[in-house]
């Protein structure tokens, strides 16, 4: 599943082509692309056409285009066209007129001032991502609602989801007391996306091995200084996947012009399993962990009931 250096990747990628630009059409293939909609693809289309896009905006794995006020009655909140990617969804930007995507379910029409006209295509696999037309309501601490913009509004689908390590406010002592109330798993506690949004098993692992912390240590166990030592380990790692353009397995994860990410080359940890710990040479030990694995060097990050330093 596509985690934050992939959205985000993705979401700027978007920016330059979509904001300022006019939707002129839209084709809805596949309903099963609106699941996050509330209407019909007839009304979902009738609320996009002839409005323009004022901000490319991501909040963890969401993004959403927050869309001009045209179209909208005077006492309607704003609104947003959100999307999540899902498993294996793509927002892909195509010339007018392009040859169908393979598993392609929607296709945005748009039209620039400067770069013309231009397609947002929406392909998707295995249909778990979805489009939407959403409101955009208040953020209750007043700042900015995600990556992209500075107005206080957050898309309300994404609204129950926390701020990224990466977001200016996020709330760093905030998550300290977060981690030192639960005594779940550490891993599942950074998998929990109202408690910290973005991060997802990949990135996990990642910072979790250069922290030198078990995934299975509990949460509260962790002393200020490991969750300090954990936060900065997770921003690394995620700023190094958004300059590496994220993480590709497959070409099920690619940016907005089809090409694949190739921070896979830098992981430590996820998925090398039986390969040697790039820190002291032991193998990289697998073990499940609810519905995904965890990956981690049983040498560097042993088991502690408490971890102080």
């Amino acid at each position: 599943m596509p985690e934050l250096p992939e959205v985000e990747v993705v979401r700027a990628g978007l920016e330059p082509a979509v904001v300022g630009a006019t939707i002129s059409g839209v084709e809805v293939l596949d309903a099963r692309a609106l699941t996050r909609h509330i209407g019909t693809p007839v009304d979902f289309a009738s609320r996009l056409e002839g409005r323009a896009v004022g901000a490319a905006v991501r909040r963890g794995k969401f993004l959403w285009l927050a869309l001009d006020d045209a179209g909208r009655a005077s006492n309607a909140p704003a609104e947003g066209l959100i999307g999540h990617l899902g498993m294996s969804g793509q927002l892909l930007l195509r010339a007018p007129g392009a040859p169908r995507e393979r598993h392609e379910r929607v296709r945005i029409g748009i039209d620039h001032p400067d770069h013309g006209e231009l397609a947002v295509v929406f392909a998707d696999q295995r249909t778990f991502g979805s489009l939407a037309v959403d409101a955009l309501i208040p953020t209750p601490d007043g700042a900015a609602g995600g990556r992209g913009s500075a107005a206080p509004l957050v898309a309300s689908q994404a609204a129950h989801i926390a701020r990224d390590p990466l977001d200016p406010a996020f709330d760093d002592a905030a998550f300290a007391a977060n981690l030192a109330r639960r005594s779940s798993a550490v891993k599942r506690v950074l998998l929990d996306q109202v408690v910290v949004s973005g991060i997802g098993n990949i990135y996990a692992d990642e910072a979790l091995w250069a922290a030198r912390i078990h995934p299975e240590t509990p949460a509260s166990a962790l002393s200020p200084r490991a969750v300090s030592r954990l936060l900065a380990e997770v921003r690394a790692v995620l700023h190094r996947a958004l300059a590496e353009g994220g993480t590709s397995f497959d070409a099920q994860y690619v940016n907005v012009n089809g090409q694949a990410g190739y921070f896979a080359h830098s992981l430590n940890a996820y998925g090398r399993q039986g390969q040697p710990c790039a820190r002291c040479g032991t193998p990289i030990t697998r073990v499940a962990f609810t519905n995904r694995s965890s990956h981690f060097c049983p040498r560097c990050q042993r088991r502690r009931n408490s971890l102080t330093g």
